[in-house]
């Protein structure tokens, strides 16, 4: 596991996360379409597993602080957070 990879994560997971909220949840409750939305949350769910414990894995790996962890696992949740993160923190490590 590496930084490159979790990088790549990042930015899916984010993208899945504005796909989610932004046109997926729209469809399923403004024009009745679930079907999307499952697809995607799904797609989504697995990407943010994902990018918890690769987060975790390489804050051990690369001795980054326990703030430094916590401010990256709250761009998890944060609309647009994780491609401020990867800006921020993983292209200069």
């Amino acid at each position: 596991m590496n930084i490159k990879n979790f990088r790549i994560v990042s930015i899916l997971e984010g993208i899945s996360y504005l796909l989610l909220f932004g046109v997926t949840m729209p469809l399923k409750y403004m024009a009745d379409m679930p079907e999307p939305n499952q697809v995607i949350g799904m797609l989504h769910g697995i990407l943010f597993v994902l990018y918890v414990l690769m987060a975790v894995v390489l804050q051990r790996k690369h001795g980054w602080t326990y703030s430094t962890l916590g401010i990256m696992l709250f761009c998890s949740i944060v609309p647009f957070g994780t491609f401020w993160m990867e800006r921020k923190y993983l292209r200069t490590a």
